[in-house]
Order: C-alpha cells, then sequence, then structure tokens
C-alpha cells in the first residue's frame, strides 16, 4: 500500500517486537470493513443490532475492569521530566520503552496486527495530521474507520515524509496492572497496552489529537483544544463561529448540537455543528485564527443522551454506530441506556453480559457507556465540516460549572486576560463525582488531563498566539449554565435557551452589543439578553449576571494556590493578571 521507507521500517521494527501470526493492512475498502465486521462477529467481539431500526449498528462490551480513560495509567514520556510539567504522570522514555517492550514482546504471536493508516481531518487539508496504528483489535479498526478518514488516501496524503505519528496497541490480556498509555512526544509515538477501551486505544483521539497535537502545535506554532466548534447563522444567512472548551458534565456536546429555542427559529436561525470535541487551530493567510475538527465521527456518553437532552446526538446514532457497554434490548435486538427513555426493556441483558431487569435497582449500562457514531449522521452537520481550509472563529468560549461565583456570562478585557480567564477555569464537584460536594476543580481551558506537554510553556504559547494574531484575535468569553438557588436549582434554563448567550456574545464580536466594565471584565446590560418566551424576568436575569466581590476574594486565594503548582514556569503575564484583579475587587 506504501513504498515510504520510514513506514516500512517502523512496521518491521514493531512486527519483530510483537511476533504476529499474520498482518492485515486496512485500506478502507467497505469490502474489506464488511469481512472485519464478520470475524468480529463471530468471534463474538461485536453483536449485530436489528437491521431495521438500527442498519449497520453494533453493540460491543469491554471487560467489566476496562470501563473509562485511565489517567492514573496514563504518562506522558518526554526526555526531561520538567518538560512534562506538575499536572501529567511522567515516565523516563528508556524505562517506559523497557517495561512496555517487555510486556509486547510476542504479544501478538497467536493474533492479527491490522495497520491502521489514517488522517486526522479531512484529506488533504494543511491543518491535517497523519497517524499508523498498530492493534490486535477488530473494535479499534471498526471505531477508527468512523472516527477518522482511515485508509490508503490517509498514506497517499503522507507520501514519503517522516511526519506521522506511530501508534501501537495491544490488548494483551487487559491486565489492569499493566495497563499504561505512554505518550513519546518527542518521538511522535504512543503505546497502550492492556486496554481494550475507547480513549485508551483508539490512539487517534485524546491521545493524538490532544497530547501528542498539543506538543507538535506548541513547536509549529498552533493549538490542539479540547474544544467543540459550532456555527451560528443569523436569520439573513451569515454564519459566525465558536469554539468553547468545557470540562467533562458541563454540556459541551449538548451545546455544540444545540437546537435554537422556537422564538430563533421562527426568526431563521440556525446553528451548525463542526466538532463536539476537539478543535486544530491555526492562524490563517488572513491574520485570523482557523479551526478544523480533526475527528470524522463522534464518541459520545450515551446515559443521559434523549430526544429531549440532545436529539441531534441521538438521531446521529441510528446508523453505522457502534454502542459499547450499553443494555442489549432482546426484544427486539436493538439498545437502551438509563436516560433514554421511561421504558426500560423487560427482556434484557447489561453491559456486564448479564440477564437484567430494571427492577433490581442496578443501573443496566455502564455510567461511562458510549456510542461511535458518523460524524456526517448528524442533522445539524456543518457544510464546513470537510473544509480544507477549516471555519474562522469570532469568538472563543470557555465554562465550568459554578453555583455562585461565575455570572452567566462575561467577557475578557483582552486577549491577555482571556488567557488568565481560560487558565483559572473551574467546577465544583456534584455528588455524582465525589463523596464531596462542592470542591473547586481547577482544569485550565479542560485541557488538564490532555495537555501533553507542562502547562505553564501551554499559557506560554496561548500568549504567543495573542501577540501573533494582535487586533485579529477573538474575544474571549466565559460561560456558567449552572448557577443556583438557595435550595440548589439550576436558575437558568440551559439546553437551546444557552442560544441567547451566544447571540450576545456573537454581537459583542460584531460590536452590536453594549457590555458594562465589572472587577471580573465586561458583562451584558441584562436588557441586552433575549428573553422573549422565557420564564425568567428582568430582575432573575440581574441576580445571574452578579458579582460578588467577597467570593471572588476567596477566589483569587484559590488561584494563588493553583498558580504555586507551575513555580517559575507560570508567565509573568498571569500573575499581572490575577493581581490586576485583585485590584479591581479592592
Amino acid at each position: 500500500m506504501t513504498n515510504n521507507k520510514h513506514v516500512l521500517s517502523w512496521i518491521e521494527e514493531m512486527k519483530a517486537l510483537v511476533k504476529p501470526a499474520n498482518v492485515v493492512w486496512i485500506d478502507g475498502s467497505e469490502e474489506q470493513l464488511k469481512q472485519i465486521r464478520a470475524e468480529s462477529e463471530a468471534k463474538g467481539e461485536m453483536i449485530k443490532l436489528n437491521e431495521e431500526k438500527l442498519p449497520g449498528c453494533y453493540l460491543h462490551r469491554t471487560a467489566i475492569n476496562d470501563v473509562a480513560r485511565v489517567e492514573h495509567r496514563t504518562f506522558i514520556c518526554s526526555r526531561k521530566q520538567e518538560d512534562a510539567g506538575p499536572t501529567n504522570n511522567w515516565m523516563d522514555p528508556k524505562e517506559a520503552y523497557e517495561k512496555l517492550g517487555k510486556l509486547f514482546d510476542g504479544v501478538m504471536k497467536d493474533r492479527t496486527m491490522y495497520v491502521i493508516p489514517y488522517c486526522m481531518g479531512p484529506i488533504g487539508s494543511p491543518l491535517a495530521k497523519i497517524g499508523i496504528e498498530l492493534t490486535d483489535s477488530t473494535y479499534v479498526v471498526l471505531n477508527m474507520d468512523i472516527m477518522t478518514r482511515m485508509g490508503k488516501p490517509a498514506l497517499d496524503m503522507l507520501g514519503d515524509s517522516n511526519d506521522f505519528v506511530r501508534g501501537l496497541h495491544s490488548k494483551a490480556d487487559i491486565d489492569e496492572e499493566n495497563r499504561y498509555i505512554c505518550h513519546f512526544p518527542e518521538d511522535n509515538a504512543i503505546w497502550s497496552i492492556n486496554s481494550g477501551y475507547g480513549g485508551n486505544v483508539l490512539l487517534g483521539k485524546k491521545c493524538f489529537a490532544l497530547r501528542i497535537a498539543s506538543y507538535q502545535g506548541k513547536n509549529e506554532g498552533w493549538m490542539a483544544e479540547h474544544m467543540l466548534i459550532l456555527g451560528l447563522e443569523n436569520p439573513k444567512g451569515e454564519v459566525k463561529y465558536i469554539a468553547a472548551a468545557f470540562p467533562s458534565a458541563c454540556g459541551k456536546t449538548n451545546l455544540a448540537m444545540l437546537i435554537p429555542p422556537e422564538v430563533y427559529q421562527k426568526k431563521g436561525y440556525k446553528v451548525w455543528t463542526v466538532g463536539d470535541d476537539i478543535a486544530w487551530i491555526r492562524i490563517g493567510a488572513d491574520g485570523r485564527l482557523w479551526a478544523i475538527n480533526p475527528e470524522n465521527g463522534f464518541f459520545g456518553v450515551a446515559p443521559g443522551t434523549n430526544m429531549k437532552s440532545n436529539p441531534n446526538a441521538l438521531l446521529s446514532t441510528k446508523k453505522g454506530t457502534i454502542f459499547t457497554n450499553v443494555v442489549h434490548n432482546l426484544e427486539d435486538n436493538t439498545v437502551w441506556w438509563e436516560g433514554l427513555d421511561k421504558n426500560p426493556p423487560k427482556n434484557a441483558i447489561n453491559w456486564k453480559g448479564e440477564k437484567w431487569d430494571s427492577a433490581s435497582g442496578e443501573k443496566g449500562a455502564h455510567p461511562n457507556s458510549r456510542f461511535t457514531a458518523p460524524a456526517k449522521n448528524c442533522p445539524c452537520i456543518s457544510s464546513e465540516f470537510e473544509s480544507k481550509q477549516g471555519v474562522p472563529l469570532s469568538a472563543i468560549v470557555f465554562g465550568g460549572r459554578r453555583a455562585k461565583t461565575a455570572p452567566l456570562v462575561y467577557q475578557s478585557l483582552s486577549w491577555q486576560h482571556g488567557v488568565f480567564v481560560g487558565s483559572i477555569m473551574a467546577s465544583e464537584t456534584t455528588a455524582a463525582a465525589t463523596g464531596a460536594v462542592g470542591v473547586v476543580r481547577r482544569d485550565p481551558m479542560a485541557m488538564l488531563p490532555f495537555c501533553g506537554y507542562h502547562m505553564g510553556d501551554y499559557f506560554k504559547h496561548w500568549l504567543e498566539i495573542g501577540e501573533k494574531l494582535g487586533d485579529k484575535a477573538p474575544k474571549i468569553f466565559n460561560v456558567n449554565w449552572f448557577r443556583t438557588d438557595d435550595e440548589g436549582h439550576f436558575i437558568w434554563p440551559g439546553y437551546g435557551d444557552n442560544m441567547r448567550v451566544l447571540e450576545w456574545i456573537i454581537n459583542r464580536c460584531e460590536g452590536k452589543a453594549d457590555a458594562v466594565e465589572t472587577p471580573i471584565g465586561y458583562e451584558p446590560k441584562a436588557e441586552d439578553i433575549n428573553l422573549e418566551g422565557l420564564d425568567i424576568n428582568l430582575d432573575t436575569l440581574k441576580g445571574l449576571l452578579g458579582v460578588d466581590v467577597n467570593l471572588w476574594k476567596e477566589e483569587a486565594k484559590g488561584i494563588h494556590e493553583f498558580y504555586g503548582k507551575f513555580g517559575d514556569k507560570l508567565p509573568a503575564a498571569l500573575k499581572t493578571e490575577l493581581a490586576n484583579l485583585e485590584k479591581r475587587l479592592g
């Protein structure tokens, strides 16, 4: 399939290590994929679902000890520990290659090694990058087909170049004690062993698209960010694009696929999805920031996804989708999960493969059960989804889950202040996350688990990008959909009504809306947020926009403590921004 000597010599080296029984190159053809699906089904790795109701869909179950990303077994293996920074687990690359080398030695001796060439981003885009993953898992092959542009076109795009990410994966024995996901940023390599679950094994996803790509971006002058990309179309047919970063459980996919409230729909407003998870962002020839979604599918959390919470996501799963760790409804050979509807199946198998009855009180689907769905299925997929140059960004939005501190929306005073706002992003833990409720967890730019190098250098990179952009920089905002009243109820309705806030954001970017300066940044005048058709009055909205100076003084103390982690790598500009905030708070 290729004469690229870098590719061929690396594959020979890996073959000598894992000693596969045979090797299959994945060309991406439907004919070959059909064969792999059939093999996977025959082995019991995949269960074919109801062809009439869910055409081309399959169910997969992972091992019970292998159901989520494993942060404590995920390492950045940079040559110097300092380069990994205080927020990553570090392992010396020599030690990592030696330790994992022993685990990989002969691991595929009675297995097939699949060679998966894939492209992150549209084929032929100057913003796209190539990876090759070697794996013994048909689950990986079939998911990578949905999540990336996989097969021969990726190799053709690579040509003779040596610029590709080398991924090696084996399920091995799915042994928790020997599970490792190691990233070698200086070698453009990822090694993953003893897992068969999503984010640990689909190496194009968080491993390449964020951890390795963030390092590449720092060296090559671009950004790999944990951000959705959406297009907001006004009644004149003009579309403006927003990239937004949220920690998990803050409604990222829901915002990416937002359905405008009826009052907006009637006027002709629309929202288009470019991406729901990752954005690769570069400065274009016109000096503005342009973004692509490097992925080709959605790897979404199933529980809670329904026709009310996110109809576009649910409709995306209706064909060609792989469901992982959900309930198998034996009545009609379909799938079910908690929060899908109020009719759990009577005759069903749970995510562990056991007979299941909803009356047992046990959940049928794993809380982190997933769907891998082709992006092209999404009813609101953007016409720019395959655009090689990407989309120009008007705004960057950060958000978190705060009960009292952060207002509904505010705008940063400048790009530098915006980097500060992103660097202090935080959410309060909910009962679901841990035993402790209301603990503030910092997650700068929602990148804490995904930055492939020292976070202090990452902040510096953001500041440098801003200097290059000058007055062409997108405006930066912070939102909080999660303000609560004294009884703990959410005040803002969220979901589609977040459109009302996005409208103000775009109006600010276009100089069409006014703002009030507060100690934390620019805020809307309450009357500039459209409340038409909402059961919220102006006074409630003013409360949602309130800035409690005492809470923010407490917040500043927490920021000092968090910044202390980064030592002398923390950019001086961020120290200045914190001092300025404290000055404004008085």
